[in-house]
C-alpha cells in the first residue's frame, strides 16, 4: 500500500513538472518562393514556409517550448530566422545562438541545409513575430505573428484578434536592394512601395458583435513606412507594448514603426445597424517622393452588419493626437535607472562612399559583416583577449558590457528621417525621446546631459523597438543581465542594409560558460564554409591581426560630396542636352542648305534649258 503511494506521488510530481515546464511545439519549415496577389494589382512571389502564404501566425503559452526547423529551400539564398523581441535567457543555458541574425549568433543557412532553433520562452509573455534576418527577405513576406499567451493577463477582453499591417513591393526585394545601393541612387532615396496590407491583403474587415471587449494586436512588420492607424468612433485603449503590459491609456490614434506591436482593448457598440472604417494611414514624412498613384489613405471595415452599407473613407485632418510612447507607463514598471556605468553615444549619418553609394552610419562608421560570427569570435577567442573590441573587427561597431552594468545608449540624429531603433536581447528604459525637428532649416539638436529637453520619467517606458524622430535624439538604459551577442540596429530594413547597426558583445566571459553550439550551428557553418574559431578577419593564430578583414569602401576624393554628386549628374544632364540641341540645330541648318542649294540649281538648270 506504501509503495502504491509513494507511486502515485511520482507520478503526480512528474506530472506538475511536466505542466510546470509547458508544452514543446514543433514546426518544420521550408522556405521557398509563392506566387500571390496580397494587394490585387500585380501577382508576385512572395516567400512562404512549405509552399504556403500567408504563413500561418504562431499562439504559444508562457514557458513552452519552441522548436522550429527551417529548411533554405532557395536555389541561389543563404537565409536566417529571427523571433522579434524574444531574449533567449534560460537558468541553465544560453540560447544566443538561436537569436537569428546571420554573422552576428549564427551561420547564413545556405540552400539545402537546415537549422534548428530550439529554445523556451521564459518570463516572456505578449505580442511578438518572426521574420528572416537575412537581406531584405521579410519584405517579400518571410515573416508571421508569434503570440505568446498568459492565463494571469491584468485585463479582460471577450475576444482577440491579431493584425499584421506592413508595406507592399511589387519588384523582389534583392532587384530592389540593386537599384537603391547604387551609385544612381547618390541622395539614398528609400524605394517608394507600391501599396500598404492589412493581415497581408488590402480593403479588409473585421467582424465585431454589439456589447463586446476585443482585444487587437498590431503589429507593424513593414519593411520601411510607419503607419497610423485610426477606429471610425471607437476608442483604443492601449494596453501592451512590445510585450510589456502597460497602464491603461485610452486614445483615438495609434502610430506602429516596423518592428513595433502595440495591444489595445476596444468596446464595441450596443447596437449593430451600422459598419465603421478602420483606417491606416501611411506616414508620408518618410518618402521623399509621393507618386501620384500611391494610396496613403487604406479603409479597412469593422462589420457590425453584413446587410448594411460598407463604412466610406475617413480622413485625419491632424495627427497631433497621437500617443506619444515616451508617456506610457509600464503596469509593473521599474524605476529610472539613475546612475550608469557606460554610455554609448552613437552619431546617425547618412552619407557617400567612394564607390558612389549612400550608406548609413554609425560613429562615420557604416557595418560590415565580419568573415566570422561575432558569436564565434567570443567564444573561441582567447579568455584575455574575449573582452577586446579590436578582435571584432573595426565596421562591426562592437562595443563590450560588462556584466550587471546600467547602460546608457545615447542616439543622435543628424539624418532628417525616422529611424525605429531596435535592441536584440533586451528591452530598455526610455529616458529622452525629443520631439522632430523637420522644418527646412532645422538643425539637429543632440542631447545634452546638462540640460534634457524632457524630465527624466520616474517610471520609464519600457519596449525593445524606439522612434529615433529627424534631427532629434534618443536616450535609452537597460542592465546587461544577458550575456549574449546583441545586434542593435534601425529596422527600416534598407536602413540597415546601408550598415545602420552596432553589435554589443555582452559579458562574453560568462557568455563562454554557458554558451554550448549545437550540432546544427556546427553543421550549418560548415555547409558554408564557415569556420569556427577567429576573428573577425578569420584568423586564429594571430588575434589581432585582421588583415583581409571586410571593410567600408573609401570615403570619397576630395572636393565630391553628395551635394557635389547631384551638381555632376545635373551639369552633366545639362551638357548632353547642350550638346544635343547644337547638333539638331546644326543637322536643320544644314539641311535648310542643302535645300536652298538644290532649289537654286534647280532654277539654274531649268533657265538654261529654256535657253536652248
Amino acid at each position: 500500500m506504501m509503495l502504491r503511494i509513494v507511486t502515485l506521488l511520482i507520478d503526480l510530481l512528474l506530472l506538475a513538472q511536466l505542466a510546470l515546464a509547458g508544452k514543446t511545439h514543433e514546426f518544420n519549415f521550408t522556405t521557398g518562393w509563392v506566387a500571390r496577389n496580397p494587394d490585387g494589382v500585380k501577382e508576385r512571389k512572395m516567400i512562404g514556409f512549405n509552399g504556403e502564404w500567408p504563413i500561418p501566425e504562431i499562439h504559444i503559452n508562457k514557458g513552452d517550448r519552441l522548436i522550429v526547423r527551417l529548411t533554405n529551400g532557395f536555389d541561389d539564398l543563404p537565409t536566417s530566422l529571427h523571433f522579434h523581441g524574444f531574449f533567449h535567457r534560460q537558468a541553465d543555458e544560453n540560447m544566443n545562438q538561436m537569436d537569428g541574425p546571420p554573422m552576428v549568433t549564427q551561420c547564413p543557412i545556405m540552400p539545402g541545409d537546415t537549422y534548428v532553433y530550439n529554445f523556451t520562452v521564459v518570463n516572456q509573455v505578449g505580442t511578438y513575430w518572426i521574420h528572416s534576418h537575412s537581406g531584405a527577405q521579410y519584405t517579400d513576406g518571410m515573416r508571421t505573428a508569434l503570440i505568446v499567451h498568459d492565463e494571469d493577463e491584468p485585463f479582460e477582453y471577450d475576444e482577440e484578434k491579431v493584425i499584421q499591417i506592413g508595406d507592399h513591393y511589387h519588384k523582389p526585394y534583392y532587384e530592389i536592394m540593386d537599384e537603391f545601393l547604387s551609385r544612381y541612387n547618390p541622395t539614398g532615396a528609400e524605394p517608394i512601395p507600391q501599396n500598404i496590407l492589412f493581415n497581408n491583403t488590402v480593403n479588409a474587415s473585421l467582424s465585431f458583435k454589439p456589447d463586446t471587449v476585443y482585444l487587437l494586436r498590431f503589429i507593424n512588420v513593414g519593411n520601411f513606412i510607419s503607419q497610423y492607424l485610426y477606429m471610425e468612433d471607437h476608442d483604443f485603449t492601449i494596453v501592451e507594448v512590445d510585450g510589456i503590459y502597460t497602464r491603461p491609456n485610452t486614445t483615438s490614434l495609434l502610430y506602429l514603426a516596423p518592428g513595433q506591436r502595440m495591444s489595445v482593448l476596444v468596446r464595441s457598440h450596443s447596437h449593430a445597424n451600422k459598419n465603421y472604417a478602420l483606417m491606416q494611414i501611411m506616414d508620408e514624412t518618410m518618402l521623399d517622393a509621393v507618386p501620384p498613384n500611391l494610396i496613403l489613405n487604406r479603409t479597412n471595415h469593422i462589420i457590425y452588419n453584413e446587410d448594411a452599407p460598407r463604412a466610406s473613407e475617413y480622413y485625419i485632418d491632424s495627427f497631433s493626437a497621437v500617443t506619444n510612447d515616451f508617456f506610457l507607463t509600464p503596469l509593473a514598471g521599474k524605476e529610472l535607472l539613475s546612475d550608469y556605468d557606460y554610455q554609448i553615444s552613437l552619431d546617425v549619418k547618412m552619407d557617400n562612399l567612394g564607390d558612389g553609394k549612400n550608406y548609413a552610419f554609425f560613429n562615420n562608421i557604416t557595418y560590415v559583416a565580419p568573415k566570422v560570427p561575432t558569436l564565434i569570435t567570443a567564444l573561441s577567442a582567447p579568455e584575455k583577449l574575449a573582452k577586446n573590441p579590436a578582435i571584432y573587427g573595426e565596421n562591426v561597431n562592437a562595443f563590450v558590457l560588462e556584466h550587471g552594468e546600467v547602460i546608457e545608449v545615447v542616439v543622435n540624429n543628424y539624418d532628417d528621417g525616422r529611424h525605429p531603433f531596435h535592441l536584440h536581447g533586451h528591452n530598455f528604459q526610455i529616458v529622452q525621446k525629443s520631439d522632430a525637428f523637420d522644418e527646412d532649416d532645422a538643425e539637429p539638436v543632440p542631447y545634452n546631459e546638462m540640460a534634457p529637453l524632457m524630465p527624466y520619467p520616474d517610471i520609464p517606458m519600457q519596449r525593445d523597438t524606439v522612434v529615433l524622430e529627424p534631427n532629434g535624439h534618443i536616450v535609452l538604459r537597460f542592465v546587461a543581465d544577458n550575456p549574449g551577442i546583441w545586434f542593435f540596429h534601425c529596422h527600416v530594413d534598407w536602413h540597415l542594409e546601408q550598415g545602420l547597426a552596432a553589435v554589443f558583445v555582452e559579458a562574453p566571459l560568462l557568455l563562454r560558460e554557458k554558451e554550448v553550439l549545437s550540432q546544427s550551428f556546427k553543421d550549418v557553418c560548415s555547409t558554408g564554409n564557415y569556420t569556427l574559431s577567429g576573428n573577425a578577419a578569420g584568423h586564429d593564430d594571430d588575434w589581432l591581426n585582421l588583415a583581409g578583414l571586410p571593410r567600408q569602401p573609401k570615403p570619397l576624393p576630395d572636393g565630391f560630396t553628395l551635394k557635389g554628386y547631384i551638381a555632376f549628374a545635373v551639369s552633366c544632364i545639362v551638357g548632353i542636352w547642350g550638346i544635343l540641341t547644337i547638333v539638331q540645330y546644326g543637322l536643320s541648318e544644314s539641311l535648310q542648305n542643302d535645300l536652298d542649294m538644290y532649289q537654286n540649281l534647280k532654277k539654274l538648270l531649268d533657265d538654261t534649258s529654256g535657253e536652248r
